[in-house]
């Protein structure tokens, strides 16, 4: 059915891509950490010697603590450029052989009513490549990565509630009947706030954060402001109801 004939009372899906409908933890995150690491020893080195680990790792962690994406430090502090950086971190020699997730995602999409917009603070190609890779990409009416979410010229990525506004001005829809379907808790946090639904998918966590900053609890334990834990986009449909 064409998205403009869909109920206007059924819910949008705005769902994360990594750790969410695949499994970025196994090979992906790391080698995504690893090219970051490179990239800001370069940046902070002295022009011929790399910084050391420890300074790298200090403000890799203190970016992504303080703006929620490590990229937004390095362009605020250190004037880099965002598709430059974007494009040496998401380098890869074999995307596809790196790629883990679950079979019948698609199938598994199908199963919840309502339009689903592909919310990701990755980069549009690497983005794209996964969402081919996984033959996700029709069920999907729009494709929101990290390259749209410009507020007033400032890039603005998840969790930045600014940015959700802007997104739900433009798509039309009301707060209300958006669910936003993630692994990382600040972004569900946010979302909440503004009234969003939210779903918190948990099967492919290690860290409580992309980028190996902060270890995970003991216990998983649903916050408040998370409407549904869920391991896998495999339990949504049986959980609708406390999404509606």
């Amino acid at each position: 059915m064409p998205v403009s004939h869909l109920n206007r009372s059924s819910p949008v899906w705005l769902f994360d891509l990594d750790n969410t409908l695949h499994n970025a933890s196994h090979a992906i995150f790391p080698t995504i950490t690893a090219n970051m690491n490179t990239y800001i020893a370069r940046v902070l080195g002295d022009g011929v010697t790399p910084a050391d680990d420890a300074i790298v790792n200090a403000a890799r962690a203190a970016y992504w603590r303080r703006y929620g994406a490590t990229l937004l430090g390095m362009v605020k502090h250190h004037q880099v450029q965002a598709a430059h950086f974007l494009h040496e971190t998401h380098a890869f020699d074999d995307l596809r052989a790196m790629i883990r997730a679950e079979r019948g995602l698609g199938a598994l999409l199908k199963r919840l009513p309502g339009r689903k917009i592909l919310l990701t603070n990755a980069p549009l190609r690497y983005s794209s490549d996964v969402m081919r890779h996984l033959g996700l990409r029709r069920h999907f009416s729009h494709h929101v990565a990290i390259e749209a979410m410009h507020v007033h010229r400032q890039l603005r990525p998840k969790p930045s509630t600014l940015m959700l506004r802007k997104l739900m001005r433009k798509h039309h829809i009301r707060p209300g009947r958006c669910i936003l379907v993630e692994d990382t808790l600040a972004n569900l946090k946010g979302a909440k706030k503004l009234g969003l639904r939210t779903a918190w998918i948990t099967q492919y966590l290690k860290m409580a954060d992309p980028i190996g900053v902060a270890k995970l609890p003991m216990a998983l334990n649903r916050p408040a402001y998370v409407d549904v834990k869920v391991k896998s986009v495999r339990h949504l449909a049986r959980r609708l109801h406390r999404l509606r």
